[in-house]
């Protein structure tokens, strides 16, 4: 492997600082996107049956709302229930439908880095077989003609086009499969918080009475 990076010359390093980026936020995102932190089973049926009669106490609410994503868009809309009983259903929805949003922003956080990643790594890969056609462009100036130049240098710039192009794409191609992936589970996440809380908002109506 040092002796493919060797061969790569300076380009690759941009490329390799891409990957472990890369591989650090789909980790991340591994972690950060389980079901368990988003949208916990029956938790949508836990929060109805302690406020079935009325607005739990604040020490549930908070607990609710450090639960999951989902405990949090839930958690708003017992506490604009609890600090204006008689709320419109307009205002209820409005308080939920900002902690919803502020759901879909955790949920999506790093995905722009990582579509970057994959749209930017072709171009560094072909950024560095630029260089190297540009060295083996240059190791030819003194000849006159392709083929009498020194050889060593045409080998040179030719390991460095071909090696900095595959890197490109080895590098581009799982952060654009993961980035999709992670694209569509958030999506997925969106659509159950969306559900859950408009059945939640039915809910606190008419708890509100």
């Amino acid at each position: 492997m040092l002796s493919i990076i060797q061969a790569a010359g300076w380009p690759i390093w941009p490329l390799i600082a891409c990957s472990i980026l890369a591989l650090a936020l789909i980790v991340e995102r591994f972690i950060s996107l389980k079901t368990s932190k988003i949208t916990p089973p029956n938790l949508l049926e836990e929060a109805v049956s302690v406020s079935r009669q009325s607005v739990p106490d604040q020490q549930v609410v908070e607990q609710l709302a450090q639960n999951s994503v989902l405990g949090e868009v839930l958690a708003s809309g017992l506490r604009a229930v609890a600090n204006t009983p008689r709320i419109s259903e307009e205002d209820l929805r409005a308080h939920m439908e900002g902690a919803g949003r502020s759901a879909a922003h955790k949920l999506e956080r790093y995905l722009g880095a990582l579509a970057t990643i994959a749209s930017a790594a072709p171009l560094l890969g072909l950024l560095g077989t630029v260089i190297g056609m540009i060295e083996i462009f240059g190791s030819q100036a003194g000849s006159g003609a392709v083929g009498t130049g020194n050889p060593a240098q045409l080998a040179h710039g030719i390991s460095v086009a071909l090696y900095n192009t595959a890197f490109g794409l080895i590098v581009a191609i799982p952060a654009l499969i993961f980035w999709r992936y992670f694209r569509a589970r958030v999506d997925s996440y969106l659509l159950n918080l969306e559900l859950a809380s408009e059945q939640f908002v039915r809910h606190l109506l008419r708890l509100r009475g």
